[in-house]
C-alpha cells in the first residue's frame, strides 16, 4: 500500500478511495487514511478528477472533505494509482480542505 493508490474499499457501500496517509503508516497502522471517490462531480477546489486512468470504470472525483479513516482488512482490492501530477493536486486539495493553506 501507498500514499495516491486507488483501492476499492468496504465502507457504506464498496466504494473506491484513494489512500492518503504518510507513507510510513501503512507499514505499521491498522488503519489507514482514505479519501473516497464520488460520481457527483460538483467542480469544488475539494476535488480531484479521475477515472479510468486511474483503473476506475468511470469519471468521479476524489472528495478530500470527505476523509475516513479505514482499516486495512476493509481495503479489498488494489484498482491503480494517481499520477505524480495528480497526487500534487490531491495535495492542494487537501490542503485547502484542511485549510492548511499558506
Amino acid at each position: 500500500m501507498k500514499r495516491g493508490e486507488v483501492w476499492w474499499a468496504r465502507l457504506d457501500k464498496r466504494r473506491p478511495v484513494v489512500l492518503v496517509s504518510r507513507e510510513e503508516a501503512y507499514a505499521v497502522r491498522a488503519m489507514v487514511i482514505a479519501a473516497p471517490v464520488s460520481t457527483t462531480i460538483r467542480g469544488f477546489a475539494v476535488e480531484v478528477k479521475v477515472g479510468r486512468s486511474e483503473g476506475l470504470p468511470r469519471a468521479g472525483v476524489v472528495n478530500c472533505d470527505w476523509l475516513v479513516t479505514v482499516p486495512k482488512a476493509d481495503l479489498i482490492e488494489r484498482a491503480g494509482r494517481l499520477a505524480p501530477a495528480k497526487v500534487r493536486l490531491l495535495d492542494d486539495a487537501l490542503r485547502f480542505a484542511l485549510g492548511l493553506e499558506d
